[in-house]
């Protein structure tokens, strides 16, 4: 079970710069809407999300001792269960994840950007 951190507690710490956030949808939907400056690793489909970690993660996330928070779409939501728990075995120390996902910040009128 990964930490986890609240929408209020995400926004302070990504207004403040001291975090990575992590969207672990598929390209697509984050190429549509991310959280700002969310990189990307997909965690879907889920039999591939520990390879799509080991891919990404050395490019996405160079800094094992980073705070790092994954995300995806909703609370049943499990692509960043898969991500996260992968980012620990593969050393990243400290990994928390906002559990209500992007539908939860757009509902609390925040701000998302597109890759297109």
């Amino acid at each position: 079970m990964l930490p986890l951190i609240t929408r209020d507690e995400l926004r302070a710490a990504m207004e403040a710069g001291s975090v990575v956030v992590v969207d672990t949808m598929p390209v697509a939907y984050y190429e549509k809407e991310h959280l700002p400056r969310a990189r990307n690793i997909p965690g879907f489909p889920y039999e591939q999300a520990a390879e799509f970690t080991d891919r990404h993660a050395p490019s996405v996330l160079p800094d094992k001792s980073a705070s790092i928070v994954v995300y995806c779409a909703n609370t049943p939501c499990r692509n960043s269960d898969f991500v996260g728990r992968r980012l620990l075995e593969l050393g990243y120390t400290d990994v928390r994840k906002y559990r209500e996902g992007i539908e939860d910040w757009v509902a609390g009128g925040l701000p998302t950007e597109s890759s297109s």
